[in-house]
Formats: structure tokens, C-alpha cells, sequence
């Protein structure tokens, strides 16, 4: 028995001198604090923070409509019919289909062209009678319109939405916002500029008809829809922020028939989490809020080290040769201040310490020395 205490003693004893010794490497070895081509969170320059996530939810995309018109005023494209009393003895009518050109004129029996374009049905009737009077035609005139067919346009939208393919706008409501809702609207994943490409009449022409000839419609998959309408050399690409639009800071184009709408995928990369982590690895970075250094760490299980404390996050810059190391204080951070929002492909690290290794030092020469004295009983 008096055998087995000396030994303990002499156990412990060693095992104090380890201690000390390894933490005098380590010291050595693991100078603290964040030396080097490091910024500090809290003192870090604007160029180096990272870029307000933007929540598709919270724009008030209201702004992309425009003031739509009245189907009783004329517009470029509509059909109307030209009602006229020809016999005013049998009171014959002669009714004659009739467009109107992109110019507005309509072109009237016995009359010929007149500018309707923009006026409303009533108005454009009293405009051709007084017409039909000044070119010595009639004496008193009963000419009437009628709306046959109003000018619809068709676009096509794809990417992030929810019902992609072509869809029919009503006459006077040619706006995004339009075209968006016909799509039944942005799909979660949506990014936030849209881009129209617009094709001359004749490709759009080629192009519906090889779609008529193949038996195509607006049922085909969304990928093969976006391959097949993917911006050729005779197309126009116009790009619009939706973030600007809707709040006035860009003006929208009108959309023209056979417009393609495409909204792009918002792909954000991951937030890497290494170091002294329960569970390292990836995680996805979130589209409709920010990631910040505590939410990437409790998403990571926490610190492995309870005496965890300092954080390396790596941020690629673009255009930047290389990476941008910014040093966080977990302490600092659960008070508000360090709690760095990251940016989607940053690397989020846990540093070891001279503190961290003397206590993963003193846990296993701890776990050593309860198993030794198991054994010494």
C-alpha cells in the first residue's frame, strides 16, 4: 500500500513537469493574437464587407407595372369594325374588318387613313365622320366602331419562376410586372436582374415556326426551353436590377412581342467551417437573410474547445490575387461586436490557441492519468 502512494505521487509529479514542459512549447511555438496581413473585424474597411443579402420578398415589385390602358382606346395591331350606312333609304349597313397600323391610321371604306391611334372608340368615330366631311364624301355621315380583336402580345419567360413558357399579355399591359405574374411569379431561388432578349420579327417568325413544325409547345422542360431561347448573335439582351426598378432608380422597356424574359438563378456558394469545430464542413448559405460568425459556428455544432476563441475568416475578393483574412473574437462577438455577416465562399475558422492546446493537453494527459490509475489499483 505504502508502495502505491509513492507511485502515484511520483505519477503525478511527472505529469505536472509534462504539462509544463508541453506548455512552454507551445508557447512557443503558437504566438497569440491575430499577427500578420489580418483585419480586425471591428476596424474592417468597406471594401472588405461583405455585400447586403438581398430578400426578393421584401421588394415591392408593384414597381415594375406601369399604368395599363383602356380597352376602349385604340392601339397599334387591334382589328376594328368599320360600320358604315351605305343606303340611308334602306338603311344598308356595310360592315369591313380593318387594323390598325403601327403608325395608328386606320384605314376607313371611302374615306381612306385616319389617325386613331391613342384615341378612344368614341372619339375615333367623331374624328372619321368630321373626316369623311372635309374630303366631300358624305353630308351626314353614321360611321361607327367596334373593337373585333384587341393586339395581344406573346412572351416567353423562363429561369426561376414558377410556371415557365409562353404566355399571352393583354393589350395595354406589357409591363415585367405582367409578364412575371403571367410566369405565376419569381421562384424562390430567383436572382435579382432579369434579363429580355429581344430577336428582330423575322427570327421570331423561323424560330415559332420550327416550333410549330416539331410539334413544340409550351410544355417542353424548363432546361430545354432555356437552351433552345438562349441569347443568340441577332439578339438584343437588355438587363434589368429588379432592386433598382422597384424603387424608380431604372426605367423598365416596354416588352414587344416574342420577348424572352429570363431569370436567372440566384447560386450562392457555401460558407466552409474548419478548425476546432464539432461538425466541420459546409454550409449552405441561406438566399433570404445573412449568415454572421455565430450562426456559421452553431451550424457547425458549436467549438469542439471550450477554451475556443479566436476565428480566421478567409474572404476571396474578386479580382483579387489574394484571399482577405479577417480575425474575429468569439468573445467579442457574442457581446455585438465582432459577430463579422459573411459573405457566400467565405472560410470560417477556428484557430488554435496557446490556451486551446494547453487544454486539449491537460484533457488528454487527464484521460491518461485516469486510465494510469486504474491500472496502478
Amino acid at each position: 500500500m505504502f508502495h502505491s502512494i509513492i507511485g502515484m505521487q511520483r505519477r503525478e509529479a511527472y505529469l505536472s513537469r509534462a504539462a509544463a514542459l508541453l506548455t512552454a512549447v507551445v508557447l512557443a511555438v503558437c504566438p497569440g493574437g491575430c499577427a500578420g496581413r489580418v483585419y480586425r473585424a471591428s476596424k474592417l474597411p468597406p471594401e472588405l464587407i461583405a455585400p447586403p443579402v438581398v430578400n426578393l420578398e421584401s421588394i415591392n415589385l408593384a414597381g415594375l407595372a406601369e399604368q395599363s390602358i383602356s380597352s376602349e382606346v385604340i392601339q397599334p395591331g387591334d382589328v376594328l369594325d368599320v360600320t358604315m350606312i351605305t343606303d340611308f333609304t334602306k338603311l344598308t349597313t356595310t360592315t369591313t374588318p380593318s387594323r390598325v397600323a403601327q403608325d395608328g391610321s386606320l384605314l376607313v371604306p371611302l374615306v381612306g387613313r385616319v389617325n386613331v391611334g391613342g384615341l378612344e372608340i368614341e372619339q375615333a368615330e367623331q374624328l372619321i365622320n368630321a373626316e369623311s366631311i372635309n374630303r366631300g364624301l358624305f353630308r351626314t355621315p353614321c360611321i361607327t366602331l367596334s373593337m373585333k380583336q384587341c393586339y395581344t402580345s406573346q412572351v416567353t419567360v423562363i429561369g426561376a419562376v414558377t410556371n415557365p413558357g409562353r404566355h399571352t399579355l393583354p393589350r395595354g399591359s406589357t409591363s415585367l410586372m405582367t409578364a412575371l405574374l403571367a410566369a405565376g411569379g419569381l421562384s424562390k431561388e430567383a436572382g435579382t436582374e432579369v434579363e429580355i432578349r429581344r430577336t428582330d420579327s423575322r427570327q421570331l417568325a423561323l424560330y415559332r415556326q420550327s416550333q410549330e413544325t416539331a410539334g413544340a409547345n409550351v410544355s417542353v422542360t424548363p432546361a430545354g426551353l432555356e437552351q433552345r431561347l438562349s441569347p443568340s448573335p441577332g439578339m438584343t439582351v437588355i438587363k434589368v436590377d429588379l432592386t433598382a426598378a422597384a424603387n424608380g432608380e431604372a426605367q423598365l422597356p416596354e416588352l414587344h412581342d416574342g420577348d424572352v424574359i429570363f431569370v436567372p438563378r440566384r447560386v450562392l456558394p457555401p460558407v466552409y467551417v474548419m478548425g476546432l469545430v464539432q461538425k466541420p464542413g459546409e454550409i449552405p448559405y441561406p438566399a433570404e437573410k445573412e449568415l454572421r460568425v455565430l450562426d456559421a459556428l452553431a451550424l457547425a455544432g458549436g467549438c469542439s474547445n471550450p477554451a475556443a476563441e479566436k476565428v480566421l475568416v478567409i474572404r476571396r475578393l474578386s479580382g483579387a490575387q489574394e484571399p482577405v483574412r479577417i480575425c474575429v473574437s468569439i468573445h467579442a462577438a457574442k457581446n455585438g461586436e465582432d459577430n463579422l455577416a459573411l459573405a457566400p465562399g467565405d472560410i470560417v475558422s477556428v484557430e488554435q490557441t496557446p490556451l486551446t492546446a494547453v487544454v486539449d493537453i491537460m484533457r488528454a494527459l487527464f484521460r491518461f492519468s485516469v486510465g494510469g490509475s486504474v491500472g496502478w489499483l
